[in-house]
């Protein structure tokens, strides 16, 4: 082993010895649900209740409940249980985390949780889209406990799809959202075809590729659009015609995500608003087609 790796190494494994250092672990507050998976959440290796305290940090929460080293003085985690990121042929591996459904912008020693957050690491090839802001596979967050403490209101723009949005928002109250929440910014439901909602800017990032929306699909065509498929290498794997659905989560700033119901036309919206439940759970994004249920996107 060179000396660079054994003071690599040595600082590690000092700052995992720290991060699980402090002052007690103060009140009660509350359970999180902790997920750990692999390639965009199509294996699972862990899932989890667990209870934590006031001091608690997204790091705490892994580190009791997996074996994890970290590297950059503990700033990232580099594995869990022995999968370490990796780089080589091409192609970059690595350990991604969200909670509630949404990337974080600081590390996981950092991040303070509040009773009912949804963890979720996830060791994912990074090659072609290195950031995926937000995902639907925490449901039903972010709509019940927010981000970072904060829960926001809800704002919808539903055109020409007006039973496709009763239907959202019956299932949102059914999963338990909050009636109100005080707040300026709102996640945003924008539901409705392709060719009716595409001229919203966050919306039209669903023409682009994922390295630009973060969605590993997109729609091709204005008139008759083909909702097309993606794999994990951003390159297609099939495309849907007639009845195509998709939920995808878009967040192009720093507040709150934009949630997409779309479809190819009113029968793929409906389709894909059936699906908002449990149906979204560690999937990134979720597709449909008649007959096929959801499908999980990227592609496996």
């Amino acid at each position: 082993m060179s000396p660079l790796r054994i003071l690599a190494t040595a600082l590690a494994l000092g700052a995992t010895a720290v991060a699980g250092c402090g002052l007690g672990p103060g009140k009660s507050a509350g359970d999180v649900d902790l997920t750990v998976s692999r390639d965009y959440g199509s294996r699972i290796l862990l899932h989890k209740q667990d209870s934590i305290h006031e001091s608690d940090t997204v790091f705490r929460v892994l580190d009791r409940s997996v074996d994890v080293t970290t590297r950059y003085g503990g700033g990232f985690v580099q594995s869990i249980d022995g999968l370490s990121g990796t780089q080589g042929a091409g192609r970059s591996e690595d350990w991604f985390f969200y909670v509630n459904g949404i990337e974080s912008p600081i590390g996981a020693t950092q991040y303070d949780l509040s009773g009912g957050d949804r963890i979720w690491w996830d060791y994912r090839d990074w090659t072609a889209a290195m950031r995926v802001p937000a995902v639907v596979g925490s449901w039903p967050e972010p709509f019940v406990n927010g981000f970072q403490g904060k829960r926001w209101p809800i704002s919808a723009n539903c055109p020409s799809a007006a039973r496709a949005c009763a239907a959202i928002f019956r299932r949102l109250h059914d999963a338990g959202v909050p009636r109100s929440v005080p707040g300026t910014q709102s996640i945003h439901l924008e539901v409705g075809t392709w060719e009716r909602i595409r001229d919203d800017p966050d919306v039209g990032l669903l023409a682009d590729t994922p390295d630009r929306s973060g969605v590993f699909a997109r729609f091709i065509g204005a008139r008759k659009p083909l909702l097309e498929l993606l794999n994990q290498q951003g390159q297609p794997a099939g495309s849907i015609g007639k009845g195509g659905g998709l939920i995808a989560a878009l967040r192009t700033g720093d507040g709150p995500p934009t949630w997409v119901v779309t479809g190819t036309d009113a029968k793929g919206v409906m389709a894909a608003a059936d699906l908002l439940g449990p149906a979204l759970l560690n999937h990134y994004a979720v597709a449909t087609q008649p007959g096929a249920g959801a499908i999980g996107v990227p592609v496996q």
